[in-house]
């Protein structure tokens, strides 16, 4: 792996994921986690729904960004609108998976953060034709790590990876400010969750090379009303 990439995958890259929870503090504002047992079962929850669906689509987003399609016109004009249509389509059905709308919002505000860390480290790269067309004001999250992946000289698969380990990193590195634990046993925990996070990144990332549409929809409906259930708080630590 280049340095580049393990700038862009640094969780200490200044693209806003210390603002996010990824769904912890509602989770244990509602009693759901209140130790690392707890824990550890919402991380494989999330393997198994929400990180999947992300990781599957950045591993698209990946490979699009890798070899974007060529329509059978030769126009310079038609190959552009073709590819932005591509990517459009991608973040389309990314949002239809996203029923919540604070998951919505969270999703697309990290990809406005990893935006601007890939400008500032890539200003050479082309960030207009992927996401010119996408739903919200901004692309969503995993599309942009799955662009930042291959920009970097990354694979699909390194991009789904990513991913899932941030389904759980993400959501375990709150845990230990909200509940106090033992950075440590969390530490311990991520190992241990580690061949189920490969393993979810590799059904994802066999995933990938199908149609949008066909792509991973695994439900999470608990993280989507705890997601909802979060904006209800009159003080909270992180964003989502």
């Amino acid at each position: 792996m280049n340095t580049l990439l393990l700038l862009l995958l640094d969780s200490r890259a200044p693209a806003g994921a210390h603002h996010h929870s990824g769904g912890m503090e509602a989770a244990v504002r509602a009693g759901v986690v209140t130790g690392l047992a707890d824990l550890e079962d919402f991380c494989r929850a999330r393997l198994r729904t929400s990180a999947r669906v992300s990781a599957a689509f950045a591993g698209a987003a990946c490979l699009l960004a890798e070899r974007p399609p060529v329509p059978a016109a030769r126009d310079g004009f038609a190959q552009l609108e073709w590819a932005q249509l591509q990517w459009a389509l991608l973040d389309t059905e990314l949002q239809a998976r996203m029923p919540s709308d604070a998951v919505r919002t969270a999703s697309r505000q990290l990809g406005r953060g990893l935006v601007r860390l890939l400008r500032s480290v890539l200003p050479e790269a082309d960030l207009v034709t992927p996401f010119s067309r996408c739903a919200g004001p901004a692309p969503h999250h995993p599309l942009v790590l799955g662009t930042g992946v291959a920009l970097a000289g990354g694979t699909p698969e390194l991009a789904a990876r990513a991913a899932a380990l941030a389904g759980c990193a993400g959501p375990a590195s709150a845990a230990v400010r909200l509940l106090g634990l033992d950075p440590f046993a969390v530490q311990g925990l991520l190992a241990r969750l580690a061949p189920a996070i490969d393993a979810c990144a590799a059904s994802a990332a066999r995933a990938a090379g199908g149609p949008p549409e066909a792509l991973p929809a695994d439900a999470a409906p608990a993280l989507d009303l705890l997601a909802d259930f979060h904006l209800t708080a009159e003080v909270r630590l992180f964003a989502s």
